[in-house]
């Protein structure tokens, strides 16, 4: 800003030229007109970090900062903590990332339902005292057992899916019971493939196919008639009205099939005792859920009831995009856990991730995704990593 007389004037030239060199010293080439609308999450996630930069300030609270960020992205983020570290700034970094937090922190504590539960130099802690304090107990694994097996029925059939710069002639099938993980790096493709298969975003060839019978003009209604459910990767915008109440969201996708009398009225009663019975099912950590907003649950808690608004409208399709994103340990276990049930119960469920480790932990079968394209697909239990990270980072339409 600058003066003109006595009349302030924005001084264009030199906010541009701020806001580039800020954008390049956390790696993002992005002209400083573009709209934020347009940025992927992890972009947003490091404009908000330049933001934060800009204001020069002292105390800087970081509050999972890493959770849609790349491996590049990330290591980039904590070359600039170290910086600031060195010019005396102060930082608070909350996240469910241990590994990050033991690699970054001076002094660490942990949290559990709004309780200090332990507080120290880093040296008095390691990745299992602090996973015991978040969760009150022992944590012997990070993957449930499995307790189902698929079957041989076809729930999902996908055949030659295109769109002209994102998907590339993808067939697959996932049969009855079968958890299916897709894998790949940022910008892969996979969660534009999800969009695609629910109806969000439109396709120029190809067929989905639904138990036998093929899908004709896609949409989310007809996806969710047809038994289908997709828990987006970003809940806070895309999954939950955050300012409604818990019992508003869980009804979201389940409206039609309380609305059973001939004028349509909607049957109360029985949507609120069914939406009470399945938030105690998922154990969502509430209050009365006809008062509380989803805003004051926690991120697990969140996603939990994004999951439950889709179970009552008893699909036999899911589609999982990074469902642990941002969630503690504890909650990480019992999505785990919930997604063995939906497979175990004769479900189909298509598991998105990032992290390859719990794909590797929960999947039947993992296919890769690169560049639009189908890179790989791997079995269970010959799961090889470096196999499937090959995968992922060769050139689209080269062989593996």
């Amino acid at each position: 800003m600058r003066r003109v007389g006595l009349l302030p004037v924005v001084d264009y030239p030199r906010m541009f030229q701020k806001t580039s060199a800020l954008l390049e010293s956390i790696g993002l080439k992005l002209a400083p007109r573009t709209l934020i609308d347009d940025l992927s999450p992890g972009e947003r996630q490091l404009v908000e970090i330049a933001k934060a930069l800009h204001l020069d300030a002292d105390l800087i609270i970081f509050d999972e900062p890493t959770t849609s960020l790349t491996a590049r992205e990330t290591e980039l983020l904590f070359g600039i903590i170290d910086q600031l570290r060195a010019r005396g700034k102060t930082m608070i970094y909350i996240s469910h990332i241990l590994g990050d937090v033991l690699q970054l922190a001076d002094e660490i504590a942990v949290l559990r339902d709004g309780q200090l539960m332990a507080h120290g130099p880093r040296n008095e802690f390691d990745i299992n005292r602090m996973i015991s304090l978040m969760i009150g107990r022992e944590l012997t694994q990070l993957y449930p057992e499995r307790t189902g097996q698929p079957q041989p029925e076809v729930m999902l059939e996908v055949k030659g899916l295109s769109q002209r710069g994102i998907a590339r002639d993808i067939s697959f099938a996932v049969r009855r019971g079968e958890v299916l993980g897709i894998f790949g790096l940022m910008g892969s493709g996979r969660t534009e493939l999800a969009r695609m298969l629910f109806g969000l975003d439109e396709f120029e060839s190809g067929e989905i196919i639904i138990q036998g019978r093929p899908l004709n003009r896609t949409s989310p209604k007809r996806c969710i008639r047809r038994g289908m459910a997709f828990v987006t990767e970003n809940r806070r915008e895309e999954g939950l009205l955050m300012e409604s109440t818990i019992l508003d969201n869980l009804a979201l996708a389940s409206l039609e099939r309380w609305a059973r009398t001939p004028a349509r009225w909607l049957d109360g009663p029985t949507l609120q005792e069914n939406a009470r019975h399945t938030a105690e099912a998922l154990r969502i950590k509430s209050g009365d859920i006809a008062l509380h907003k989803a805003k004051s649950l926690s991120g697990g808690n969140q996603q939990k009831v994004v999951i439950a608004k889709w179970l009552m409208s008893r699909p036999t399709i899911f589609i999982l995009d990074e469902p642990t994103r941002g969630v503690d340990v504890g909650a990480k276990f019992e999505i785990y856990s919930i997604t063995d049930s939906l497979a175990a119960e004769g479900n189909s469920v298509i598991f998105i991730s990032s992290e390859l480790d719990e794909l590797i932990g929960m999947c039947d079968r993992i296919l890769v995704l690169g560049w639009g394209e189908l890179c790989g697909e791997f079995h269970a239990p010959d799961y090889e990593k470096m196999a499937i990270l090959r995968a992922a980072f060769r050139e689209g339409g080269e062989e593996a």
